[in-house]
């Protein structure tokens, strides 16, 4: 069950693009309005092509981490 606080972690960073998208909306049309999904990726295609779509798509992009084993963390809102 998911509800306003929930965060579901999505791992993609052995994912290509347009796989990384794919499984990513995926992810969030599962989730439930308010809910946050976590998507850690690796490298800078997945990078543009996943957080240009989540807002596309009407989500909101709520940070954006590098980390330091070169994969990048979003956080995304499902609006």
């Amino acid at each position: 069950m998911t509800g306003p606080d929930t965060v579901t972690v999505l791992d993609i960073t052995s994912d290509i693009c347009p796989m990384t998208f794919v499984r990513t909306r995926l992810a969030l049309d599962r989730l439930g309005p308010g809910d946050v999904l976590e998507v850690r990726l690796r490298g800078p295609e997945p990078l543009r092509n996943v957080s240009a779509n989540a807002v596309a798509l009407g989500h909101a992009l709520l940070e954006t981490t590098a980390l330091a084993d070169g994969v990048t963390r979003l956080r995304i809102r499902r609006c």
